[in-house]
Formats: C-alpha cells, structure tokens, sequence
C-alpha cells in the first residue's frame, strides 16, 4: 500500500508538471489531499487506470483535459451561500462602500457566477449597481460561459430564495429572473456591471485597484505558498481601506499578510486593509 501511494504521488506530481507545461495551468501548489480525491475521481470517470495513463491522454487531446480541467475545479457554490456572511456586507461594508463615487469588487473564483449575481443583486438594492464594475474571474472555461449566460436551474431556485431572504434581500427574490421551463434566466441588467473573464491566482497578477475583493472556498484548495501568493495579490489590488470576504474555513491568521488586515468580523471572516507593511520585516 505505501508503494501504491508512492507511485501515485509521484505520477501526480509528473501529471500537474505536464498540465502547467502543456496548458499553463497550475496545480502545483494545490492541497495534495484535495487533488488526491479529486484525480481518483477523474481516474474512474475518464476510464484511466493510472494517473500515467491519464496524462499521456490529454498531453495528446486537450478536449480530455478539458474533461479534467471539471474535475480539477469542481464548483460547489450557490447563490447567498452562507446568508449571514451576504447581511454582515450589507450591514458593515455597503455603508463604507457608498462613500466611494466609484466601485470595483473583484469575485475571485467565482464558478459559474452565483456569488458575482448575488453581488450585483445585493448592489442594486443598495443604489450602486450602476457605479460599479464586478469583476468575476475564474480559470474555468466553462464555468465561466454558463456564468456568463446567467441561466440556473429552476430545482435551485427555492434554496437560492431561503438564502437571499435571510441575508437581508429587500425585494421578491423573483423579480431578478425569468421562469422558462426548466430554467430560471437572470436579468440581462445585473450583468451589465459584471466583467467575466479568466484569471489563474496561481499565475495570474493584479489586472485592477478594486475596494472590496470576494475570494470565497477557494484558499482551501491551495497549500499555504499558494495561499500567500492569493492572498498577495488581494493586498496588492486593494486601495486604501479595502475590504476582503473569506470563507467560513479561510482564515488569514497565519499567513505573512496577517498583520496587514484588521478583523472586521471574525465569525464571517471579513477582513480590511490597513496601513501596515507585510513585507517590513523582510526589509528589516
């Protein structure tokens, strides 16, 4: 058995070394632990009995590692997932937000695009929708074309309602959609703010200066070197008292930018940026 998992460790290694030569996506610094789950399961679906066997298939077809590529991202999201985390931004962020006569919020990885709608909607209702640009990235292709099209199932709908309804939602959550048939179709209006388009934090730098950067169950997949890079990069795009949204299992306490956040609130994992220098004791 630690044979087994010694080779597979090291075809895994050979595998993510070939997809960031081949394709330019990174995986190297992944959570092994998550990667290990996540290639057994593409190993059973894509017909593989090795992870050799699967790397010699998309180092030759990229429409396979495209298949992978679902596997490698798995989005679990939803929309006001976690509502107290959509009311905490509505009640302590959106306040400071306003004073700002222009925004730009940063959705980093956002899947197929329910946390960058919840935004626009949660925006609207507060007055400032219309002066501000989301930015909703992702290295995900396809991910990123349904979040694009803004079209969700209907057998989502009653839980994307519960969640609006208990973060605080002003309106009748079915006045932002469209029914047809099977499918509920998102208003052209809340997407004209939204700026889809594909980013890697493993490889990527900052495109923009943003005031509020989303990054929501996705530091968990990362080791703690990639979690630094993220989270460097969040520092880096973030103006002058910016606020930064985790998820309920991301903490930035023992990373190098600790000290360069204040809590805001700690339960919601809510973070702002303050004067200090992350990088002053190595200057030192």
């Amino acid at each position: 058995m630690d044979n087994q998992n010694s080779d597979f460790e090291i075809e895994l290694g050979l595998l993510l070394e070939a997809i960031y030569l081949k394709y330019k996506y990174d995986f190297r610094d992944y959570s092994r632990a998550s990667l290990k789950r996540r290639m057994s399961l593409a190993l059973r679906e894509l017909n593989c009995a090795t992870l050799s066997a699967l790397q010699d298939k998309i180092l030759h077809d990229p429409i396979i590692f495209s298949e992978l590529l679902q596997y490698l991202t798995i989005p679990v999201t939803e929309m006001f997932r976690d509502p107290s985390y959509f009311r905490a931004i509505r009640e302590k962020v959106i306040p400071v937000l306003k004073t700002y006569p222009s925004l730009k919020i940063w959705v980093a990885g956002c899947s197929t695009g329910e946390e960058a709608y919840s935004y626009a909607i949660l925006l609207k209702e507060e007055g400032l929708l219309d002066r501000t640009i989301i930015y909703a990235t992702d290295i995900n292709a396809k991910s990123l074309q349904k979040a694009q099209a803004g079209v969700f199932g209907l057998d989502d709908i009653q839980k994307f309602t519960k969640n609006y309804q208990r973060s605080g939602g002003k309106a009748t959550f079915s006045d932002y959609y469209t029914a047809n048939f099977d499918a509920a179709i998102f208003h052209k209006s809340l997407k004209s703010n939204i700026t889809f388009t594909d980013h890697s934090l493993s490889t990527d730098s900052v495109f923009s200066e943003t005031q509020f950067i989303s990054c929501r169950n996705v530091l968990i997949y990362f080791d703690r070197k990639l979690q630094d890079r993220a989270l460097g990069l969040f520092y880096e795009s973030l103006g002058r008292k910016g606020f930064l949204g985790l998820g309920p299992k991301e903490t930035i306490e023992f990373s190098k930018y600790a000290k360069a956040f204040d809590t805001i609130i700690e339960k919601e994992r809510i973070y702002q940026k303050n004067e200090n220098d992350p990088l002053q004791e190595k200057k030192l």
